[in-house]
């Protein structure tokens, strides 16, 4: 991959609800406007040939649920200095909507979401691989908080879509992936000692 090596590449990887994207708030708060931030959701692939009823059926946490192809590219093309249009997710209805978000290109480049480090490509293009490591009973309770204040879920669908695919794809796609990372975080994403090591090793390989 052709890229300016001055552009940091951070994947933070980790179950869901394990405080992924609380993390990455931190550390894009300590870095201002020198960050860009990408969750993986976003890429999500459309699914405008299936009904509602089908879209619901489908396994989210799967790594074929995603065009992680257009993140890689996307990836690529903020590292040679070029703006991108990410798209944007709509989790009540399942499916990408028709809007995109501009992403500038940052001298740090955030990447959130849990199935980041089982794409070998991606992972490989990543400067420091972080995991949050959060027990599983802290996180489905977070999941259901989620889902039904913000996403619009029932509670039974949840529970249904954790227990059917939620928890043996993590068993099988971030858990064993773990292994890749530079560094693993405990308890979640306010970690205020692993936030503090992490954003001085970014600030580091910054040279500052």
């Amino acid at each position: 991959m052709t890229r300016n090596e001055n552009v940091l590449i951070i994947g933070i990887a980790g179950g869901t609800g394990s405080g992924k994207t609380t993390l990455a708030r931190h550390i894009a708060d300590a870095f201002g406007d020198r960050v860009a931030v990408i969750t993986h959701d976003s890429y999500y692939r459309a699914q405008n040939d299936k009904t509602y009823e089908e879209r619901c059926l489908q396994n989210y946490d799967h790594p074929d649920a995603f065009e992680t192809e257009l993140l890689r590219d996307h990836l690529q093309l903020l590292c040679q200095g070029q703006a991108v249009e990410v798209p944007v997710y709509d989790y009540t209805v399942h499916n990408r909507s028709n809007s995109t978000t501009c992403v500038q290109p940052r001298a740090v480049i955030l990447l959130e979401g849990i199935l980041l480090f089982s794409d070998p490509a991606l992972r490989d293009m990543m400067d420091l691989r972080i995991f949050v490591d959060t027990d599983a009973d802290e996180r489905i309770l977070r999941r259901i908080l989620r889902d039904t204040e913000e996403r619009g879920r029932s509670l039974a669908s949840v529970i249904t879509q954790y227990l059917t695919t939620v928890k043996p794809m993590h068993e099988a796609f971030v858990e064993p992936y773990k292994r890749y990372a530079d560094i693993i975080v405990p308890g979640g994403g306010d970690n205020p000692a692993a936030i503090d090591m992490i954003v001085t090793r970014i600030k580091k390989q910054l040279g500052e």
